[in-house]
């Protein structure tokens, strides 16, 4: 690769370089000074004019021009007018080991393109998590990014983009490359229908398409019923999800504590409760019974919807152990309620995290994959308004689930909703474009890297490109999504070459 500039100032946190005429750098763009102990990987986060002329000569001069039509033109225009580059330093490579850069190149360094050598340090970890192809500014090296899935998903991921960018692309080329390496289960709520594909190219059309396990209310060919029996039910369920008053909340666990597995069935019945008054229960049976779609009449509790006082007595069951079985389970929610869609959630989320403290308790925590739950539009649950109600159990996985090998994967345009506390507790973000000053803020403030010089470069972000901030990772990863229709074709073409490349094998040709 040919040099593209030469480091002429600075300090620590910015180089200036200027750039070799007939290139044009691009923010976001990777670069590399070579030196005599290794190489140090940079990146421009800010670009701006150089010129030899003083600001009264470029005034006349452009002045002249655009006023008289004049043919003017400077004497070696490429030595006297050029662009400058501000570029940071990622980390200092020697021999494919790769550590933070504590010191400056040289002065007066040249400084070259980089390609997918330089970047040899970058290899498949065991429990590979594919997180798109390095990019260099808007150019797609041939360099796959990976992360330590069984890590990066039990230590929480927030995703945060603008409409339209490409956050249900991106998740769904992150949970495609989890199905069948055996070291991750996922939940998906996808209230939106597009995760499993019914009508459109998904994760039913994975090569280990045995490990995708679909519910829904109308299930197609192969699919599995979503029903929940009522007794599977509990209070703690409902928080996060309802508004209760203090009598409400507390008349809540009263029905529980006396009449156990039928506790929503006394609810709807009217049944007694003493010690509180009968406005009370008449506004508990209100908010409650909506929300399950049930109905009391002549003695008998009517189902309509997901939850059934017969049937379901299995879901729950079933959907641990598929998880246990580092399969991916996407729960249909398309056709409920957004208050539906977190309480299916919370019952499923505080079920996992119940089973995963009972391995940690019995030493058989590491045997286990790790867990992780995908959530669209995260701050109706770990939001700043969600959680003054008090805390849920989304809250509680993102504060110590990472304890229990059990992880959110958040997803909103609007990461500045959410705590602090549980924002800096999410250890990986992938950050596409946000054009918003106040959401870029609450990203780069709560980054595992530094990123204050990063906000034009997040807010450059075009769709699929995003910038990956992990603990995990040794320095902000730029990166290019493909699009998950073709990442699925790609799998597809590469599964069919190596089964006929096999029906061959042991073939004698006669030749």
């Amino acid at each position: 690769m040919g040099v593209i500039g030469k480091i002429i100032w600075g300090g620590f946190g910015r180089l200036i370089v200027r750039q070799k005429a007939g290139y044009k750098l691009e923010l976001g763009e990777l670069a590399v000074a070579d030196l005599p102990e290794g190489n140090m990987l940079l990146q421009v986060f800010d670009l701006s004019y150089g010129s030899q002329l003083s600001q009264q000569h470029l005034e006349l001069a452009s002045g002249i021009k655009l006023e008289t039509s004049s043919d003017l033109e400077f004497f070696d225009r490429e030595l006297r007018s050029y662009t400058l580059a501000s570029m940071k330093s990622l980390a200092f490579v020697d021999k494919n080991r790769v550590s933070l850069c504590k010191r400056l190149p040289e002065f007066f360094s040249d400084v070259r393109e980089v390609n997918a050598q330089d970047l040899g340090f970058l290899k498949k970890p065991a429990n590979p998590l594919f997180l798109g192809n390095i990019r260099s500014g808007s150019r797609v090296l041939d360099c796959a990014a990976f992360l330590d899935g069984s890590l990066v998903l039990s230590h929480h991921v927030l995703i945060s983009a603008q409409t339209g960018r490409g956050k249900s692309n991106l998740a769904l080329c992150m949970i495609w490359s989890t199905i069948g390496k055996g070291y991750a289960g996922v939940l998906v709520l996808d209230p939106h229908d597009e995760y499993f594909g019914r009508n459109r190219i998904g994760m039913k059309d994975h090569p280990n398409k045995e490990d995708v396990v679909y519910y829904s209310p109308y299930p197609p060919a192969g699919a599995k019923t979503l029903k929940i029996n009522l007794g599977l039910v509990k209070p703690a369920h409902f928080s996060g999800v309802l508004r209760l008053s203090e009598a409400q909340g507390e008349a809540l666990y009263a029905f529980y504590k006396h009449y156990g597995r039928d506790w929503i069935k006394a609810i709807a019945s009217d049944a007694e409760l003493e010690g509180f008054s009968e406005g009370t229960l008449i506004v508990l049976k209100r908010k409650i019974t909506p929300l399950l779609d049930i109905q009391f009449r002549e003695g008998r509790i009517l189902c309509k919807g997901v939850f059934d006082d017969q049937a379901g007595m299995n879901t729950l069951k079933d959907i641990i152990a598929e998880l246990e079985a580092a399969k991916t389970v996407i729960i249909d929610t398309s056709g409920f309620s957004g208050q539906l869609e977190v309480l299916i959630g919370s019952i499923i989320a505080t079920e996992i995290l119940k089973r995963y403290r009972h391995h940690k308790n019995q030493g058989m925590l590491n045997q286990r994959p790790v867990i992780s739950i995908v959530l669209e539009e995260a701050p109706r649950v770990i939001g700043k308004a969600a959680l003054e109600e008090g805390p849920n159990i989304f809250s509680t996985i993102a504060r110590e689930g990472r304890k229990f090998r059990v992880g959110l994967t958040a997803i909103t345009q609007l990461p500045s909703l959410i705590t602090k506390e549980i924002l800096a507790n999410m250890s990986t973000k992938v950050i596409m474009g946000l054009e918003m000053a106040s959401e870029r803020q609450a990203i780069i403030e709560s980054a595992p890297q530094d990123l204050k010089d990063d906000d034009r470069n997040i807010a450059s972000l075009g769709m699929g490109e995003a910038i990956i901030s992990s603990s995990f990772a040794r320095f902000a990863l730029p990166v290019k999504l493909p699009l998950f229709e073709s990442l699925v074709i790609e799998t597809q073409n590469r599964v069919n070459a190596e089964k006929y490349k096999n029906s061959f094998e042991g073939v004698k040709t006669g030749i």
